[in-house]
């Protein structure tokens, strides 16, 4: 098989599960296990030097040759491209996939993962800064996110890559704290993504060892 994914159950993964089962690609899963610091093997290493989930190798990678790829957003864009699926060559479309992909991968992943991160302290004094500041954050981007789709069917019009990306966080609002009956325009969209069958299988995908 061409493709293995590398990845454990978190946001960031199950952007990647999902693309694939939309692209309908066949792949194998490498699970790492990162509550047992396995993002810092050196094998695994060579391949995400930031020691990060998720990473990708393609044994059929351009000119024929075996591809690794590490981030989740130049993953998504890769087999994007690889496959000509949910993003568009040129012109708006891929203009706009492209900036709601940065958007959740400079903002709409980094501020609620901090809310993960403070909400499981066990120290009030520790946890109420952090979660201030980082949940005030998160809303602000579900606000964000809620003005556009409130015009807009998915993030570009067409569904995309991008939608992907938002996705893998947005599956974990009740971690965030947040109520996606607040936002109405992103539970429409969440819902209706939730409910296609590839998105369903790539939720499915056990990226934990049993």
């Amino acid at each position: 098989m061409a493709l293995t994914l590398l990845a454990f159950d978190t946001p960031n993964a199950r952007k990647i599960t999902v693309a694939l089962e939309e692209m309908s690609l066949p792949y194998a899963v490498k699970i790492v296990d990162i509550t047992q610091n396995e993002q810092f093997d050196p094998d695994f290493l060579s391949i995400s030097p930031n020691n990060k989930i998720p990473a990708l190798i393609d044994t059929e990678g351009p000119d024929g040759q075996t591809q690794t790829v590490f981030e989740s957003g130049a993953i998504l864009i890769y087999l994007a491209e690889k496959t000509g699926q949910f993003l568009p060559a040129k012109g708006a479309g891929r203009v706009a996939t492209l900036a709601w992909l940065m958007f959740q991968v400079g903002g709409f992943g980094p501020a609620p993962g901090q809310v993960h991160h403070f909400v499981a302290l066990a120290n009030e004094d520790d946890k109420r800064y952090g979660l201030q500041r980082f949940m005030a954050e998160t809303q602000r981007l579900y606000g964000v996110m809620d003005r556009h789709l409130a015009h807009h069917e998915f993030f570009a019009d067409a569904l995309s890559i991008a939608d992907f990306a938002v996705l893998g966080w947005v599956w974990r609002h009740a971690r965030h704290q947040v109520d996606l009956a607040q936002f109405p325009h992103v539970q429409r969209w969440y819902e209706a993504l939730m409910a296609r069958p590839a998105v369903q299988r790539g939720f499915a995908v056990p990226l934990r060892r049993s």
